[in-house]
């Protein structure tokens, strides 16, 4: 190819068609990514391309790629002969209409590890978090990298300081825009850090794995050897650790995803949340609702049930399903308009809050804080986890946490107790720095303590110095379950309202319908209380 531009003398002025003709040759070795053996292998092992992955991410046509060219030029006698790209592809696309900032490693060059430039593409401290801050926009990354290496030392002739390009960019981002981490195969160092960094991060079972440092250097440090999926698959990442929030069996269903979560938030802090038409009635009434609460309160039931019965029809979008059971935590829509839903889980340890349950919903309280969605609480809870386990997993100091986070809240939210709801861990489902706003089942038992056990510590001494004291202590525990009626506290306004369970979804319509005609006047940033790692 000459590097010479041709004079076009019929038209007296320069023609650019040569370096046109340059332009193009340089965006095909671009879409040529790592060259067809790199790209051949890549596929075969069942996995899309970055360019794949972008296509079935985003609206067909919308992606406008920025720095295509970016690369490492061969030459001879100062004409180009190849253009390896940098193994790292992103732009500005739409997904459902909506604009976003996109981009992700491209494995078949290098591994997708990082590559040095006077300007990062991408990756920690690069122009597509610049773009998405700048814009504010929704940034996804799709990881596929394990970031940097030791050879970047030889290469520099030195070694730098941690953090070179830092994860400041990636920590601004989490209280402007949606960030959603898709981890699309191995994701070590850097890459695994900004997986986590975001406000939703999902993964492909059996295809990816997310961990500080790989095997090799496992082995090296501890002598231990273990596969890469032993050491960060969907099993340990997703369900064991909770660092990455949901597992979804293919790539396809993974970025589809991406669109379902990004659908209940606004684009930015300082937009509304995005309200849709709705053809499911408000005033519908579950008839199921008024038998699934047992009277047996220590027999378990279906929350799920009772979410499907209240929520718009196929509006729930469940996070991290998998992981800290003993609460639910979903998206979903009342009358079309997005909400935050927070809900007990009685099928894992009788709804109890264990310690890994107190973090996920710290976590999503901030995530709903953040964008303005409000929250309905569904409270079945009888305390804080208890015993030598639960104290030795520091249940108690990750519970008080969600206390803290969800006391610092602004964003409105309502609590329904649907049967129990006690201790400490009762205060982190109630909207104490807000209205307070507090609603019952006829279903419900609420108080500091539960009557069982609760009578035993209180009157001790009248107990043991009864002549039938397990006599004497079921009537003391009578007598305070009757104290403990929802209605008697509706006499005193201590519970603001009691409702018949059919008339949930109508009523709670009602409370998002007027959270929304505030949301304006709370639009914007909100104080930095707690980044969710």
């Amino acid at each position: 190819m000459s590097s010479t531009a041709s004079i076009n003398p019929a038209a007296g002025s320069a023609s650019w068609d040569q370096e046109i003709g340059e332009l193009q040759q340089r965006r095909r070795w671009a879409e040529a990514l790592g060259g067809p053996e790199a790209v051949a292998r890549h596929v075969e092992s069942g996995r899309l391309t970055i360019r794949g992955r972008i296509d079935g991410l985003l609206d067909a046509g919308s992606f406008q790629e920025v720095g295509k060219l970016t690369g490492s030029g061969v030459y001879r006698d100062g004409r180009v002969q190849s253009v390896l790209p940098a193994p790292y592809v992103m732009g500005l696309g739409r997904i459902r209409g909506r604009a976003v900032a996109v981009g992700g490693e491209d494995f078949t060059v290098r591994g997708g590890t990082s590559w040095g430039a006077d300007r990062r593409k991408g990756g920690q401290g690069g122009f597509i978090e610049d773009f998405a801050a700048n814009y504010r926009i929704p940034l996804v990354n799709l990881i596929d990298g394990a970031g940097g290496s030791v050879a970047s030392i030889k290469k520099r002739g030195h070694a730098v300081f941690p953090g070179v390009h830092g994860f400041e960019k990636s920590v601004e981002l989490m209280g402007l825009v949606p960030v959603v981490s898709c981890v699309m195969g191995v994701a070590a160092g850097g890459p695994a850090g900004r997986a986590i960094l975001a406000h939703w991060s999902v993964m492909v079972s059996g295809q990816s794995q997310v961990f500080a440092a790989g095997p090799p250097v496992v082995q090296r440090a501890m002598g231990l050897a273990v596969t890469r999926e032993e050491l960060g698959g969907s099993a340990i990442a997703v369900d064991k650790a909770g660092t990455i929030d949901n597992a979804f069996s293919n790539e396809a269903d993974a970025l589809r995803a991406i669109g379902d979560f990004l659908s209940y938030l606004p684009q930015n802090v300082w937009e509304m949340p995005p309200c849709i038409p709705c053809d499911d009635p408000v005033e519908r009434a579950d008839e199921a609702l008024a038998t699934i609460i047992p009277r047996d309160r220590r027999k378990p039931y279906d929350m799920r049930r009772i979410l499907r019965g209240v929520f718009d029809r196929q509006s729930l979008f469940e996070i991290q399903p998998t992981w800290g059971k003993g609460i639910i935590t979903c998206f979903a829509r009342l009358g079309g308009r997005p909400v935050g839903v927070i809900a007990n889980n009685p099928m894992v340890y009788g709804g109890a809050m264990d310690a890994r349950a107190a973090r996920k919903q710290g976590h999503f309280v901030e995530l709903c804080d953040t964008f303005h969605v409000p929250i309905v609480y569904l409270v079945d809870q009888p305390g804080f986890l208890v015993g030598p386990g639960a104290e030795a997993e520091g249940t108690l100091r990750d519970g008080m946490r969600a206390v803290y986070i969800g006391m610092q809240a602004t964003v409105p939210a309502l609590t329904l107790v649907v049967r129990k709801c006690y201790g400490m861990a009762g205060m982190a489902a109630c909207d104490k720095a807000g209205i307070n706003f507090k609603i019952a089942w006829p279903s419900a038992e609420i108080g500091n303590l539960p009557v069982q056990g609760g009578a035993r510590a209180a009157f001790r001494r009248e107990i043991e110095e009864s002549p039938d004291p397990a006599a004497r202590e079921a009537e003391l525990e009578a007598e305070l379950q009757a104290l403990t009626s929802p209605f008697r506290m509706a006499e005193a306004f201590a519970v603001e309202d009691i409702i018949d369970p059919r008339e949930t979804r109508a009523y709670l319509n009602r409370f998002v319908e007027t959270a929304y005609s505030t949301l304006a006047s709370r639009l914007g940033p909100k104080p930095r209380y707690g980044v969710r790692p």
